[in-house]
């Protein structure tokens, strides 16, 4: 076929909307989700492709690439504050509620999830789970994971919101929601809004003293984890408890 052929063969019969140049992409797009359901895809591929409902009208890849250039991952894109979302360009504020509502659906299926196993052989989801619910919050959070004697998750609650830089934790408060719920063992996590996870000192000696209290009882402080935008850390890998 010629350039003039193809050319021809490019226009739109009389009456129709010309084809956008995106929309062939769009549709290799699906057919490749079709073939193994998003496993190969890249974050940005797999945003592109929830874009597509959300903005109908406009070429979403380099949209979805903005948004994971702006905030790491694909899971950390869906978890942004909506404020942030319309910093992006080609995000509105219709748009950045579709991606909360997204997010929203995604943190529902992973809390599900969560007590079907026991947390400990569960640990990169655990962390994905927390990233999603605290890594882009503006204030802290301390929240409390309880599990039972097989390590299944029992309650997972937020016991103290904060400042930007401090939540008032009271650990006989913390031991006290342990025994009202049975729970023989915890997990601690709070947030770090500045972005760094490093443990304060005062995160690590209330994560001591809680620790401390909770042994004579029978209760099991397994780990005290810090969320951050930029990672995360773990007090009992740091060995400072």
């Amino acid at each position: 076929m010629s350039d003039a052929d193809e050319s021809q063969a490019d226009k739109p019969a009389p009456g129709k909307k010309p084809k956008l140049h995106y929309h062939g992409h769009r549709d290799r797009l699906r057919q490749r989700f079709e073939k193994d359901l998003g496993s190969s895809f890249e974050d940005y591929e797999l945003l592109e492709l929830l874009l597509f409902r959300i903005l109908p009208r406009r070429d979403t890849k380099p949209i979805a690439k903005q948004l994971i250039d702006r905030f790491g991952s694909f899971s950390q894109a869906l978890s942004a504050p909506v404020k942030l979302l319309c910093e992006v360009d080609g995000i509105g504020p219709t748009a950045a509620m579709e991606i909360k509502i997204m997010h929203a659906a995604a943190k529902r299926y992973a809390k599900d999830t969560l007590p079907e196993r026991p947390i400990l052989n569960s640990w990169d989801a655990l962390i994905d789970y927390c990233k999603s619910e605290m890594a882009f919050e503006d204030k802290e959070q301390f929240r409390l994971l309880f599990l039972d004697k097989r390590n299944k998750l029992i309650a997972d609650e937020v016991q103290q919101i904060g400042t930007v830089d401090h939540t008032p934790v009271y650990p006989r408060e913390v031991i006290k929601r342990c025994l009202e719920l049975s729970a023989t063992a915890m997990i601690l996590v709070h947030n770090h809004p500045s972005g760094d996870p490093t443990p304060s000192n005062a995160d690590i000696q209330m994560t001591r003293a809680i620790a401390d209290i909770a042994k004579p009882l029978g209760i099991t402080l397994h780990d005290h984890i810090i969320i951050a935008k930029d990672g995360h850390a773990s007090l009992r890998a740091l060995k400072l408890f």
